[in-house]
């Protein structure tokens, strides 16, 4: 049975999820991020504690179609940003229309109507947190940050942190007073 979880972002979130399983007795098939796969079909009792616990510790189940789509959506940019290398042999909206099995169309029109912004905007977001995390660790140049995050250019990559931020990565650098957002708050 599959079961989506929102707010379920890192792999620590995974961890959590799983154990949470666990300790009430259900077998996990699959556990991904967004989604638990238990090997049995779980009660309406089962399903109603669950759903409690979880909101305990920062999660709830996810019922609707929309928001399972809008969560996917969601899960698949913050893999993209956050979990690989972000390169995109194609565009976004390819690049999510196929991982999803759903028109780009469709999926934009649900996120901007639910979410109230744009795909692109959640996009942009998640990598801003991405250079202010590599930018806070100051190990990587500018220049190295944008070429790991695929801009095009360094100007490019501080227009657009400017722009999200309303500070330079430089500004930003030095002060590091901006805290970084937890993922399931951009």
């Amino acid at each position: 049975m599959k079961i989506f979880i929102k707010n379920m972002v890192c792999n620590r979130c995974i961890m959590a999820v799983e154990q949470l399983f666990k300790s009430e007795g259900l077998e996990i098939n699959d556990i991904n991020l967004g989604m638990v796969d238990t090997i049995e079909q779980l009660t309406n009792e089962q399903l109603n504690s669950i759903d409690a616990k979880l909101s305990d510790i920062g999660f709830e189940l996810i019922d609707d179609k929309k928001s399972q789509i809008i969560d996917k959506i969601k899960t698949t940019v913050i893999e993209l940003v956050h979990h690989t290398d972000g390169q995109l042999k194609t565009n976004l909206s390819d690049y999510l229309a196929e991982k999803l099995n759903y028109d780009y169309h469709y999926l934009s029109n649900i996120y901007s109507e639910v979410e109230g912004t744009t795909i692109e905007k959640f996009y942009i977001a998640q990598r801003i947190e991405k250079v202010k995390e590599l930018l806070v660790y100051d190990e990587l140049t500018l220049s190295e940050i944008a070429f790991k995050l695929h801009y095009s250019s360094v100007a490019h990559l501080s227009s657009q942190f400017k722009k999200v931020t309303g500070l330079t990565p430089s500004y930003f650098k030095n002060i590091r007073t901006e805290k970084r957002k937890p993922l399931d708050k951009v």
